[in-house]
């Protein structure tokens, strides 16, 4: 049975968005962040297009991400980005994981977790630039390089950093979050470390230097800008990867003054038509969108009335009156027509980003093929 609202993910849209961040990053290879289920997107449906495209490495946030990429068949090697717990060491050994490390304790962890025998534990190395999140001063590196190398069953894959301010181009922060890293690197050369990556989608656009011997892609690999701050032109060449369609599945006449859903926050003011489509915050719609957004339907806006429920929703169709009926889609993200509805205007009426509106669309709308 078809379910009455979709997310469908557009394939060809998400190859052209990586030729795009390949034209842009050279020679140097891609390492998609496909961390929160891909950006909303879904995690092996995503990984698997990649691996078709010849994509190698990706990124997730957490071990259990990685060994559901792993249990699912996926064979690209898999960067951890946040700091693993060191009872999750044995996992990581076991999945053939790449952990990204910022202390010794895990590092030792790692070591005692290797079976002898089993191949080397690939790491990446953090150093702090400015994020202030995981990681060791710049200062801090060569021991922590010093340590890593001599630990047996340890191989340090890379050395990377992480931006705090990349889609704010005007600010001078991120040079200097390049240049702390740089210097990093440089007193660790004699290790021989194969890769430097500190590029998220905003620095690859932006800033160039940061690019270094690999970049890891992220909300703009889905087609969404990192922010309206980035500054690179071809940025607007960016094709959004996720249309979320349902269906209208109530038709009512309203007389005027009539309050609408929880709370009556919204009164009609006119005899209207209102349609009902099955989609609420417990799919990721948010509740405090309510009266606030509009959807696609017949190939134009109409305004979203009433409190946005946990499972269905209203729409105000009346000007579609005779036109319309029960079964006729309804666009909440995506192209209708010539109407466009964009997660971006959602994050803009709530002040938030668009990564958070695609991370929050819940696992029960089906990501399918588009």
């Amino acid at each position: 049975m078809q379910e009455a609202s979709q997310a469908f993910i557009h394939l060809d849209r998400l190859t052209r968005n990586l030729r795009l961040l390949q034209d842009l990053a050279g020679p140097r290879p891609l390492w998609p962040c496909v961390k929160a289920n891909a950006y909303g997107h879904g995690l092996e449906i995503i990984v698997r297009h990649l691996e078709s495209l010849g994509i190698d490495t990706v990124c997730v946030a957490h071990v259990s991400e990685a060994v559901s990429l792993r249990e699912a068949g996926a064979e690209a090697a898999i960067v951890v980005l946040s700091a693993p717990p060191p009872e999750a060491c044995g996992a990581i050994v076991e999945h053939r994981l790449e952990p990204v490390v910022g202390s010794r304790e895990v590092l030792e962890a790692l070591s005692r977790a290797r079976v002898d025998g089993s191949s080397p534990v690939s790491v990446h190395l953090k150093v702090d630039t400015g994020m202030g999140r995981i990681g060791v001063s710049p200062e801090q590196m060569p021991e922590l390089v010093a340590r890593a190398t001599a630990l047996e069953g340890i191989r340090v894959r890379g050395l990377m950093s992480h931006f705090s301010l990349a889609d704010e181009p005007e600010s001078t922060f991120s040079q200097t979050q390049i240049e702390a890293f740089e210097r990093a690197c440089a007193e660790t050369a004699a290790a021989a470390i194969p890769f430097r990556h500190m590029a998220n989608s905003a620095a690859i656009f932006d800033w160039p230097e940061s690019r270094f011997d690999a970049v890891r892609p992220g909300i703009a690999m889905y087609g969404l800008r990192p922010s309206i701050g980035v500054a690179h032109p071809r940025a607007a060449e960016l094709e959004p990867v996720l249309d979320w369609v349902t269906r209208l599945t109530f038709l009512k006449e309203v007389p005027a003054g009539v309050g609408l859903s929880y709370g009556h926050t919204f009164r009609t003011e006119r005899p209207s038509l209102i349609g009902t489509f099955p989609v609420g915050y417990g799919d990721g719609l948010p509740r405090s969108l309510s009266n606030q957004m509009q959807v696609l339907v017949g190939g134009q806006r109409c305004p979203q009335v009433g409190t946005i429920t946990m499972d269905q929703t209203l729409v105000d169709v009346t000007a579609l009156r005779g036109r319309v009926e029960v079964g006729d889609p309804v666009v909440l993200i995506g192209q209708q027509g010539a109407e466009r509805a964009h997660v971006d205007e959602w994050a803009e009426t709530l002040a938030t980003i668009n990564y958070e509106i695609v991370t929050g669309i819940s696992a029960r709308v089906p990501r399918v093929l588009g």
